[in-house]
């Protein structure tokens, strides 16, 4: 059978990737960090990366793909920290480069959490492939002080593990707050350890 030529001409083409894939990543994340997501266009991308938009369309066929792999091109491929204490899994895990304290990366995700509101399928890609890879890190740290008896059996763990990220967030965004280490470990000291270790924690039939 003889392939369609428009077909032929798909294959032959050469697939964006290497340093050249990470440069055009990276313009994405400029735009993103620029614009948000809303006035994030393929067009613009291109321009920022010095590319044709039909070579970006060769390897995203969509701008949400694109924004999606430019932002998880981001993760931390590192190992989960091991100090051999929760809080300095915790400090190492949250003050480390490209944290809380980076504005660009502190833009991107404003430009996210705007996007995955508006966004279903954006949304769902982002919490899988983004998302998920975070909170199983976080959950490794908090399943490690737990294995040491640093946390308390009845602690639920997985309400616990995101509690740290949200209320940095939470200061960072609604109340405009920069989140130094300093402030990242008075919220290690002063929440997260003393719920992990309280005797008893209250119950709503408390």
């Amino acid at each position: 059978m003889t392939a369609h030529p428009s077909t032929d001409a798909t294959a032959s083409r050469p697939r964006v990737e290497g340093d050249r894939e990470q440069e055009i990543l990276h313009a994405a994340l400029d735009v993103l960090a620029d614009t948000g997501y809303d006035r994030l266009t393929m067009d613009a991308v291109a321009t920022a990366a010095k590319a044709s938009k039909a070579t970006l369309y060769r390897r995203w066929s969509t701008k949400q793909a694109l924004v999606v792999d430019a932002v998880c091109s981001q993760k931390s491929s590192g190992p989960v920290p091991d100090t051999g204490t929760l809080r300095g899994d915790l400090i190492a895990l949250y003050c480390g480069l490209g944290g809380f304290r980076d504005a660009r990366s502190l833009a991107v995700l404003a430009a996210v959490v705007t996007a995955m509101a508006r966004d279903e399928e954006f949304a769902e890609t982002y919490r899988r492939d983004f998302i998920a890879p975070k909170i199983a890190a976080s959950r490794v740290v908090f399943d490690r002080a737990l294995e040491r008896g640093e946390i308390n059996d009845h602690v639920d763990v997985a309400l616990l593990a995101p509690a740290l990220p949200g209320i940095v967030l939470h200061r960072v965004f609604l109340l405009g707050e920069e989140a130094t280490p300093d402030l990242i470990a008075q919220i290690i000291d002063q929440i997260i350890i003393p719920a992990a270790t309280c005797p008893h924690l209250p119950t709503a039939s408390d």
